[in-house]
């Protein structure tokens, strides 16, 4: 079987999806990037974790997105957090512009240079609305431009594209997922703050799923 290429942030849907493949595929890796997010530290050292954990091998590839020029609350320097009820006008100051674009090229290109068939990747429905690079149009041409520019060697996986986080939190209950370990806060505190849109987006996941979540919050 070939190698599957996971690209593994360490959070919560990430850590679900690697857990999927994982299951289906004892031929995995994971591909992990720093590119200068605030949470940097904290989510890098989950992804270490639940590596750890599953016996799976992580490359740390490192981007300086902020020496690039790239605009982005999300990113280290650059405006706070918000930490306000889970709304598109506080995402979309979270938005990294093409982030997942450059992070599925890269992992393609490693792809095709280690031999592995597919590259996969936890993009959801319910970041449609704020992520442009999460939603099906862009992933359906990524999937395209990468079968052929690896000349067919190379395809893009994401299956949670129509599901919720709720309906993540629900499979990765059923697959036993390492989900305690993973992390998703933005602000990169030791515990998950519990403010800020994401924390609130982890809660709300776990509440509707009626899964126990045993993530430590500070509020």
């Amino acid at each position: 079987m070939k190698e599957g290429i996971v690209i593994y942030s360490g959070g919560l849907d990430s850590t679900v999806l690697l857990s999927k493949v994982c299951a289906a595929n004892s031929n995995v890796s994971a591909l992990h990037f720093c590119y200068g997010q605030k949470h940097n530290d904290r989510e890098l050292q989950a992804a270490l974790n639940v590596c750890t954990q599953l016996n799976v091998y992580m490359q740390i590839i490192e981007l300086d997105f902020t020496a690039w020029g790239f605009k982005s609350e999300l990113l280290s320097a650059q405006g706070n957090i918000p930490e306000r009820e889970y709304n598109e006008e506080d995402l979309k100051k979270t938005v990294v512009p093409f982030r997942n674009g450059i992070m599925i090229s890269i992992a393609a290109g490693i792809a095709a240079s280690r031999g592995a068939d597919v590259v996969h990747i936890g993009a959801h429905s319910d970041d449609h609305a704020v992520y442009p690079d999460c939603r099906p149009d862009f992933l359906w041409n990524m999937c395209t431009a990468i079968v052929h520019g690896t000349d067919m060697k190379v395809r893009l996986e994401f299956p949670f594209f129509e599901k919720s986080k709720t309906d993540i939190v629900k499979i990765g209950a059923d697959l036993g997922a390492k989900m305690h370990l993973s992390y998703s806060c933005y602000n990169g505190g030791e515990l998950h703050c519990g403010v800020c849109s994401t924390c609130r987006a982890r809660k709300e996941a776990f509440h509707l799923a009626d899964v126990v979540d045993s993530t430590e919050y500070e509020n």
